[in-house]
């Protein structure tokens, strides 16, 4: 039997030497890639790609048009990888659609772990599994029930409403406006979602200070990490 192929990773930049550097990263990771260094050859390889890995800063197209364009014919992760440190830009980035956002300069193990939880998410977003588990962090969304290793977490529902949402993203960035569309509409502010997270952070996390499940992007939005096995 025939094994499957490795996750494609469309590389998109410019710089020959960021190509280089991501291609030789990948590969020894495992992944198979392709490459592209402007707006118009992304667009056009895309239908390849298991996930996109995008500079924004394109000599043809703006990068935030390209993710445009592919989120209106394909559901690709999208993992930005730019210079930009404005969150302006992160933001406009993530509520067009891309998965994660990461600036450079960047570490490769950071950017390869960002890389598996866009695989992960995308792989799991049509079919959210029933038990979502996260180091010792466990949400029974059947029986709606929150665990932190065997100990029962109670929430209330708006709490809950807000951790369910970041385990059917889980590894993805939220940002503040994506939360607030779908819990509050029109009538939620940041301030008020921020004083609901400090407080689930104070039933889930070990240190609330110090999170290790629910991670802020400064000035962008919050991000479920997906940690492999229990916390030591």
């Amino acid at each position: 039997m025939s094994q499957p192929l490795p996750p494609c990773v469309l590389i998109v930049d410019d710089e020959p030497a960021i190509r280089r550097l991501l291609r030789t990263s990948l590969r020894a990771e495992g992944y198979r890639t392709e490459e592209a260094a402007t707006g118009a050859e992304a667009l056009a390889r895309a239908a390849a790609a298991d996930i996109v890995v995008l500079d924004l800063g394109l000599p043809d197209l703006d990068g935030l048009e390209v993710i445009r364009r592919l989120r209106a014919i394909s559901a690709v992760p999208i993992v930005v990888l730019s210079s930009r440190e404005a969150e302006g830009g992160k933001v406009a980035a993530l509520d067009l659609g891309a998965d994660d956002y990461v600036t450079k300069p960047f570490g490769i193990a950071e950017l390869m772990a960002r890389l598996r939880a866009a695989l992960r998410h995308r792989l799991q977003a049509d079919h959210t599994p029933p038990l979502f588990r996260s180091g010792d962090l466990s949400v029974d969304l059947v029986r709606r029930v929150v665990k932190l290793g065997e100990a029962e977490v109670h929430l209330s529902p708006r709490e809950y409403d807000i951790l369910t949402l970041l385990v059917a993203h889980a590894g993805k960035v939220l940002t503040h406006r994506m939360v607030l569309a779908k819990l509050w509409g029109a009538s939620g502010d940041v301030q008020q979602l921020r004083v609901y997270v400090r407080q689930i952070r104070q039933k889930i996390e070990a240190d609330p200070e110090r999170p290790r499940h629910i991670l802020t992007e400064t000035g962008v939005g919050y991000r479920l990490a997906v940690q492999e096995g229990p916390e030591a």
